[in-house]
C-alpha cells in the first residue's frame, strides 16, 4: 500500500502547529462532509481528511508517523477508533440541516474534543462524557387556523431525568474514582510491533465504558446510570404565524444526564385548508362573483381566516381571473407586529339556466352590442339589459 501524505491531505507543511492542524481540519471537514458536498468523491475525501487529523492531532501518533510514515498504522492505526466519519459514533448531519445546529451528542476521539466543541458546539462530547444525545425532537400537527393565530398544545415526552436517589452521580455514596485502566481518558490505546511495522488500535475503555470514572457502589434506583426515564406532559405555547417545517426550541426541557440538560425541538406541521392557501404570511382565496357585478361593478363579501368576512369592491368590467389585494388581511408575521395580505382571485359565475325574461334581456344586449337593430323589440318600451 502506498504511503499516505497526511500533511498534504490537510494542505499543511511538516512544521505545522497544533493550531494550524485544528484550523485546517475544521475548514475541510465542513467543506467535504457528505451531507453538504454531494460530489461522488466527498465521502472518500472526508474519510481521508478525518484519518489525517486523527494521526496528526495526537502527539504520539504524529511522532510515529514522522518516523515511520503511514505504513505504521496500516491495518490497525485507525482500528476501532474509526475514521471520524463512520466509526467515531458521532453524527455531523445536524450541523448542516439548519435549525438543530451541532448540539446532538455522541462518541468520538478524546483527542478531538476541543475541536468538536469549538466547531460544532458543546453537544459533541467524548466517550468520557455522554453517549446519550441530550436533545429531543417531537412533531406537532396544527390546523391551518392554529398556525395562523397561535395555540397552546400539550405534548407528552419521555425523557431522562436526574436520579433523585443519587443526585445524578450513579453512586450510592456519591463517590466516583478515576478509572485505573484509561487514567480518566475514556479511551484505550494498544500499540504492538510486528515484522510489518508498528500497529496501534484505539477504542472505548472496557473498564469504564468510556466515562473515565468507575463506581464501586452503584445506585440501586438508577443502577449506576445517574438518570432514569420519566414521562412528562408539558404545555407548548405556539406563536401566531408559524408555518410548515418551523421549529420551536424549549431550552432545558430535554434529557438530563451527567449534570447537563438538553433542549426540546418542536417541529411544526400544518394541515391544508379547504378554502385558503398560504405563501409565507400571505393568504390566497378564490371568490365567485356574478356576471352582473363583473360588468357593472359592485361589492362582495369575501371570507377571511377565523370565520370573518370583509367587503371587497369589484370595479366595472372585471375580467375572470383578476386578482385583488386586501392589505393586512393575511397571517401575522412570526414574532412581528405586522400582517401579510390576502389575495382574492375572482371567477365569474355563469348561470347554467336563465328564465325567459333574462334570456330576452340578454338577446337584446347581444343585438345592441352587435350593432344591429331588432325591429321586433324596438316597439317594446322595456329598457335593455342592466337598464341600458
Amino acid at each position: 500500500m502506498a504511503s499516505k501524505d497526511y500533511y498534504s491531505t490537510l494542505g499543511l507543511s511538516k512544521n505545522a502547529s497544533d493550531a494550524d492542524i485544528k484550523s485546517a481540519y475544521k475548514k475541510l471537514a465542513k467543506q467535504w462532509h457528505p451531507d453538504v458536498n454531494k460530489s461522488p468523491e466527498a465521502t472518500e475525501k472526508f474519510k481521508e481528511i478525518s484519518e489525517a487529523y486523527s494521526i496528526l492531532s495526537d502527539t504520539q501518533k504524529r511522532q510515529t508517523y514522522d518516523q515511520f510514515g503511514s505504513d505504521a498504522f496500516s491495518g490497525g492505526g485507525f482500528g476501532s477508533g474509526g475514521s471520524g466519519y463512520s466509526g467515531a459514533g458521532y453524527d455531523f448531519s445536524d450541523l448542516f440541516r439548519g435549525g438543530f445546529g451541532g448540539n446532538f451528542s455522541g462518541q468520538g476521539f478524546s483527542s478531538m474534543d476541543d475541536l468538536l466543541r469549538s466547531a460544532f458546539g458543546e453537544g459533541f462530547a467524548s466517550a468520557r462524557e455522554q453517549a446519550q444525545p441530550l436533545h429531543i425532537r417531537t412533531d406537532v400537527e396544527l390546523s391551518f387556523e392554529e398556525a395562523a393565530f397561535g395555540v397552546t398544545k400539550s405534548i407528552e415526552l419521555t425523557r431522562l431525568e436526574e436520579c433523585e436517589s443519587c443526585k445524578g452521580t450513579g453512586s450510592h455514596s456519591g463517590k466516583k474514582e478515576t478509572c485505573k485502566t484509561c487514567k480518566g481518558r475514556g479511551m484505550e490505546t494498544h500499540t504492538r510491533r510486528t515484522p510489518f511495522g508498528i500497529f496501534q488500535t484505539s477504542g472505548t475503555c472496557s473498564a469504564c465504558g468510556g466515562k473515565g470514572q468507575t463506581i464501586s457502589d452503584p445506585c440501586k434506583t438508577c443502577k449506576g446510570k445517574g438518570s432514569i426515564h420519566q414521562t412528562k406532559t408539558i404545555d407548548v405555547k405556539i406563536p401566531a404565524g408559524v408555518d410548515e417545517g418551523n421549529h420551536l426550541r424549549l431550552t432545558k426541557q430535554g434529557h438530563a444526564q451527567h449534570g447537563k440538560q438538553g433542549d426540546v425541538y418542536v417541529v411544526i406541521h400544518v394541515q391544508p385548508h379547504r378554502v385558503f392557501k398560504r405563501d409565507g404570511s400571505d393568504v390566497y382565496v378564490e371568490q365567485a362573483i356574478s356576471y352582473e357585478d363583473a360588468v357593472l361593478g359592485g361589492d362582495v363579501d369575501v371570507p377571511l381566516l377565523g370565520g370573518k368576512t370583509a367587503t371587497l369592491h369589484i370595479p366595472a368590467g372585471t375580467k375572470p381571473g383578476k386578482i385583488f389585494r386586501m392589505k393586512d388581511k393575511g397571517i401575522k408575521f412570526l414574532n412581528e407586529d405586522a400582517f401579510g395580505d390576502q389575495f382574492v382571485r375572482v371567477e365569474i359565475n355563469i348561470p347554467e339556466n336563465v328564465n325567459k325574461e333574462e334570456k330576452e334581456l340578454l338577446e337584446e344586449l347581444r343585438t345592441i352590442r352587435g350593432g344591429t337593430k331588432n325591429e321586433g323589440k324596438k316597439k317594446s318600451k322595456k329598457k335593455g339589459f342592466f337598464g341600458i
